[in-house]
């Protein structure tokens, strides 16, 4: 007697009769979901974090440089994303946000000033003053510590790419719904193109109201400088995905909040780094679908 001996599947598709044989494009060529954000994966982009943004739990025996070794960041990093420095206290329980963003320390010396300091490391002078709580014109302690945010060491080659997208050229958009997300501001005006992580600028008169591109949860409502974003917020949403809603004049929601498409989240502002009213708007793990051809 023989039996049958099993044979592994040679499909390289485990599912070859699932999904939808057509694929969304956005602005002719960024791939988007077939059903968008709000419960598929299928326009997550993996491999990479996409620029996402995190929080993270401090627990007993938690320091700036094991939490940084944890997230694979800076010590830098976690302080000035969180309005901290070297001396603030950590307290289990308390929430941090990872940004993936860069910055370095620098030990001042005779004759440094910032403006010196930006020069040397390629950082921006107001965001010095700001992340180290400086005053305007406030001169450098020789052996102080300050935090050059985005700044780059300066052995290092000059970067040579930048946000490709430079132009100032303003244009009435309509932003439809697109991949899934809805436009967060009825009416807004692109002003800039993408940039830095995935996002773009929508400008709009102060305190006109931002609206959640698409359902999720509120992992962070924040106010501040915040690393540049000002007051702003992040949503999670159901497939994986982020956004993100920066430089609010004023929060309309809180963290931990279920939000629907469409519900008011915040208000637009110039607060943070930024040099008008406008909402700095990021997707993460997807195409951002708005003003991509700025």
């Amino acid at each position: 007697m023989s039996l049958p001996l099993l044979e592994a599947a040679v499909n390289p598709d485990p599912n070859p009769e699932k999904g939808d044989s057509s694929v969304p494009l956005s602005e002719g060529s960024a791939l988007m979901a077939n059903s968008g954000p709000d419960g598929t994966i299928a326009d997550v982009h993996h491999g990479s974090s996409g620029g996402e943004i995190s929080t993270y739990t401090v627990v007993d025996g938690d320091t700036y440089s094991s939490i940084a070794s944890k997230n694979g960041i800076s010590v830098n990093t976690v302080l000035w994303a969180n309005n901290l420095t070297a001396k603030s206290a950590l307290k289990p329980g308390s929430t941090l946000v990872i940004l993936p963003v860069t910055g370095i320390e620098h030990t001042v010396t005779k004759g440094e000033t910032v403006a010196s300091l930006a020069k040397k490391y390629g950082g921006d002078p107001q965001d010095i003053i700001a992340i180290n709580g400086l005053a305007d014109g406030e001169g450098l302690t020789i052996g102080a510590k300050v935090i050059i945010p985005d700044g780059e060491p300066a052995a290092a080659p000059a970067a040579t790419v930048k946000a490709k997208t430079t132009t100032t050229t303003k244009r009435s958009v309509s932003l439809p719904s697109v991949g899934g997300f809805s436009n967060p501001l009825p009416g807004g005006i692109c002003t800039q193109g993408i940039h830095d992580n995935n996002g773009v600028d929508i400008g709009a008169p102060s305190g006109t109201p931002i609206y959640a591109a698409a359902s999720g949860s509120v992992i962070i409502a924040r106010m501040g400088w915040n690393g540049g974003f000002g007051n702003y917020v992040v949503i999670n949403h159901p497939n994986g995905t982020q956004t993100l809603y920066g430089h609010m004049s004023r929060l309309g929601t809180s963290e931990g909040t279920s939000v629907s498409k469409g519900d008011l989240i915040g208000y637009v502002g110039t607060t943070g780094k930024s040099t008008g009213n406008h909402l700095h708007f990021e997707v993460h793990k997807a195409a951002n679908p708005f003003c991509g051809n700025l």
